[in-house]
């Protein structure tokens, strides 16, 4: 029987020198792999009690939606800004190189709501910090935050310390 690590591809030195690149087409586009992965990922939901999944864009989209789905609840998706027709509330992120902005409909969370937040990578865990903040600034409260992969060499984990967070897959380097 595969595991989850067989049906990823990790592609060496893409898209710069000394990188792995973990390539998670290959997961979804395989029947096996994505049934695997998703219920890898509702295991973790297990005794976690929860009123809305949210799923940044746009691989959170991928796997937050057959989640929401499968547990009975609803979908929230934080996109990047500019991309949400009603009225919104944002958060700046520090990138790489730069600054990114995400967005959230300004009714999309009630205070006091308890969100599950779904992606698919931990890297450094900055972008996670900034959706974690978006959720908290609506008044909702992230009671667990999963992801497919994470790059535990990154420490992403240890900037989402105060959360409850799971990987389907960790692999220790960068």
């Amino acid at each position: 029987m595969k595991t989850l690590e067989d049906y990823v591809v990790s592609i060496p030195d893409f898209p710069e020198d000394g990188i792995i690149f973990r390539d998670i087409t290959t997961v979804v586009q395989d029947p096996e792999g994505l049934k695997l992965a998703i219920d890898t990922m509702m295991g973790f939901l297990d005794g976690v009690d929860f009123d809305m999944v949210v799923g940044p864009e746009a691989r959170g989209f991928i796997f937050g939606m057959p989640i929401a789905y499968n547990t009975g609840k609803g979908f929230i998706t934080i996109r990047k800004k500019g991309k949400l027709p009603r009225e919104t509330v944002e958060q700046e992120y520090d990138l790489e190189y730069g600054k990114a902005t995400i967005e959230i409909h300004k009714d999309a969370i009630r205070p006091g709501q308890k969100i599950v937040i779904v992606d698919d990578l931990l890297a450094t865990g900055g972008t996670m910090e900034a959706n974690i903040r978006l959720v908290e600034s609506l008044g909702g409260t992230v009671v667990k935050v999963i992801f497919l992969i994470e790059l535990a060499g990154l420490k992403g984990r240890e900037r989402l310390a105060d959360y409850s967070v799971d990987s389907a897959i960790i692999y220790d380097g960068k």
